[in-house]
C-alpha cells in the first residue's frame, strides 16, 4: 500500500512514511493510493468480530506485512487497548425510541481520540525502536486531542511532544488532563487565541522543510493518516451493532451520525462507505458550521471568527480533513484539489465547483446544532433514559430527536459519542442536570500543573522553534556525556 498527497506534487510513501509525516511536503495530506473494497461475504464474516479485531483487520489492509508482520501488528493493537476501562473497548448504549449511542470514550482521557492515538503511539514506538530514531511531535488541540496524544507517548525517551491548547476555550478538565502531566518529554503551551490560529503556527514550522527534517517533526493531529485509519473501525462496529439483519441482500443501510469539527472522523466514515459498508453519513456541527454550509450550499468559507460553544472541541472554522473527502469525491484529481485548497488558504473563501458540491451532498447529509439545541438534547436524553450525554454527543443526538419529532422514517441509526459527560460538568449544569465525575478526574484539581503561556502579541512559531532547538541541544549534550 502506497500513500500519495492530495495535492499530487509529493513523492509517494509507505505507511511508515505517512505515519511520521505531518502535512505532505507539497502542503497536502497523505491518502492511500487505492481504497480496498469489501464484498458482502467479507462483511458478513466481519460482523462477528469484536472492535479490536476490526481494528486489526482494517489496519492489515493499509499496513503491509513487510513493514509490520501480522502477528506483531495484532500484538501492538492489543497493547494499545490494554488501558481501556470497558472490556469491549467501545460500548453501544441502546436507549428509548431507537436511540443508539456508540460510546467511544472508555480510554484513559474519556475521549474517542484515545482509540486512534493509543494505536498510533504503538506504531510509532515499533518503528522508532527499530530505526533507533527520535521524533518531535507537534499537536494543536481544541480539547481532547492534546491529552490523548500526551497519554500515548508520555515518558518515552525517543519522542518529545509539544501541545498547544487555546486558553479558556477548553473545559477545565480537558486543560488539566494536559497541564498536570509532568514528564520530561511533554511540553504544553497555553495560547491566548483559537484553534485555527494555533494550527497556523504549527503549519509554519512544518513549512520550513529544513527545520522539519532536522528535528523529525511529525503531527498526531488527524492530519496523520494513522488516526483516520483506526477510526474507520468505528463505522464497521457501529454498522454491525445496529443493522437489522446481515442476511438480507443487498445489506440494509444504517445511518451514522457524526459530531464533526476538524473532519477526521467523518473522513474515516466516508472511507468506510467507499470500502463498501452500506452506511449513510450525517455530519452534525455546532455554530461553527463551515462543513454544514459546504454540504448544503457548496459554501466552504469562513464566517467571521470562531464562535465559542458548549461543544468546544468542535469550535473549528478550518476543517482540514475536508481536503481528503474532496480529493476522493473528485476521483483523486490532485490538480483540482491543489487549486481549490490554495485558493481557500489565501482567501478563506471558496465556492465548490458544481459537480464537486453535488457529489459531496450525495455522500453526506448535514445538520447544525445551537447551544440551546445541545442543552435540550442533554435534558431530553436524561429525562427519557437517565443517561448523561456530553455536549458533543448531544450534537448528534439532537439530530436523532429532530428526525423523530418530524416523523422522518424509522431507519436504523447510530449516534457516535466522542466523549464522556464527566469531562464537561459545566455543560451538564447548564442543562440543569447533576454531573457524575469519576475520582480520577476529580483528583486532577489537586495536582501540580505545568505549561508555558503564549500571549497574543508573541510570535508563537518563533517561541516553539526556540524551545524545540533548546531541547534538541540538551538531548544531544546528554548523549555526548553518556
Amino acid at each position: 500500500m502506497r500513500y500519495v498527497s492530495t495535492r499530487g506534487e509529493a513523492r509517494s510513501v509507505d505507511f511508515e512514511g505517512a505515519l511520521f509525516s505531518g502535512y505532505a511536503p507539497d502542503g497536502g495530506l497523505f491518502m492511500p493510493k487505492e481504497i480496498p473494497t469489501l464484498d458482502s461475504t467479507t462483511l458478513r464474516t466481519w460482523s462477528a468480530f469484536s472492535y479490536p479485531e476490526l481494528v486489526k483487520e482494517l489496519s492489515s489492509l493499509f499496513i503491509s506485512s513487510e513493514l509490520i508482520p501480522r502477528k506483531e501488528l495484532n500484538d501492538l493493537i492489543d497493547s494499545a487497548f490494554r488501558r481501556f476501562r470497558h472490556k469491549n473497548v467501545v460500548h453501544p448504549a441502546r436507549l428509548k425510541n431507537g436511540l443508539n449511542v456508540l460510546e467511544l470514550w472508555h480510554g484513559v482521557t474519556y475521549a474517542f481520540k484515545d482509540l486512534s492515538l493509543s494505536c498510533t503511539g504503538q506504531f510509532l514506538q515499533y518503528f522508532l525502536k527499530k530505526r533507533k530514531k527520535h521524533v518531535t511531535i507537534l499537536v494543536g488541540t481544541s480539547g481532547d486531542t492534546g491529552s490523548s496524544a500526551i497519554e500515548s507517548v508520555r515518558g518515552e525517551s525517543n519522542m518529545d511532544i509539544f501541545v498547544l491548547l487555546p486558553k479558556d476555550l477548553c473545559s477545565q478538565i480537558q486543560e488539566l488532563q494536559m497541564t498536570t502531566v509532568i514528564e520530561e518529554n511533554v511540553h504544553v503551551f497555553t495560547a491566548h487565541g483559537n484553534c485555527d490560529e494555533i494550527d497556523e503556527s504549527i503549519k509554519e514550522l512544518f513549512a520550513d522543510a529544513d527545520f522539519a527534517r532536522q528535528h523529525n517533526l511529525m503531527s498526531l493531529n488527524s492530519i496523520n493518516w494513522s488516526r483516520i485509519m483506526v477510526q474507520i473501525a468505528h463505522y464497521f462496529y457501529a454498522y454491525f451493532q445496529c443493522t437489522p439483519s446481515m442476511d438480507m441482500s443487498p445489506l440494509p443501510a444504517v445511518e451514522i451520525v457524526v459530531p464533526t469539527g476538524g473532519g477526521g472522523n467523518i473522513t474515516a466514515g466516508y472511507i468506510a462507505q467507499k470500502m463498501g459498508l452500506p452506511i449513510q453519513l450525517v455530519a452534525v456541527v455546532n455554530n461553527n458550521d463551515i462543513i454544514h454550509r459546504a454540504v448544503q450550499r457548496g459554501d466552504f468559507s469562513f464566517s467571521g471568527s470562531v464562535k465559542p460553544t458548549l461543544a468546544s472541541a468542535m469550535d473549528i472554522q478550518e476543517p482540514y480533513n475536508m481536503e481528503r473527502i474532496l480529493w476522493l469525491l473528485s476521483d483523486c484529481d490532485s490538480s483540482l484539489i491543489k487549486t481549490l485548497m490554495e485558493q481557500f488558504n489565501m482567501s478563506k473563501n471558496l465556492t465548490l465547483p458544481e459537480e464537486l458540491h453535488r457529489k459531496l451532498s450525495e455522500a453526506l447529509s448535514s445538520c447544525s446544532a445551537s447551544d440551546e439545541d445541545i442543552v435540550q438534547a442533554m435534558r431530553r436524553c436524561w429525562e427519557d433514559n437517565r443517561y448523561l450525554l456530553c455536549p458533543h454527543s448531544a450534537v448528534a443526538v439532537h439530530y436523532h430527536y429532530k428526525q423523530l419529532d418530524c416523523h422522518l422514517g424509522n431507519r436504523p441509526r447510530c449516534c457516535l459519542a466522542p466523549a464522556s459527560a464527566a469531562k464537561f460538568p459545566d455543560a451538564v449544569l447548564r442543562a440543569k442536570l447533576v454531573p457524575e465525575v469519576p475520582p480520577e478526574i476529580l483528583a486532577l484539581k489537586a495536582m501540580e500543573t505545568r505549561s508555558t503561556t503564549l500571549r497574543r502579541e508573541d510570535d508563537w512559531a518563533r517561541t516553539l522553534r526556540d524551545r524545540i532547538e533548546a531541547i534538541a541541544k540538551r538531548r544531544h549534550t546528554q548523549v555526548e556525556f553518556l
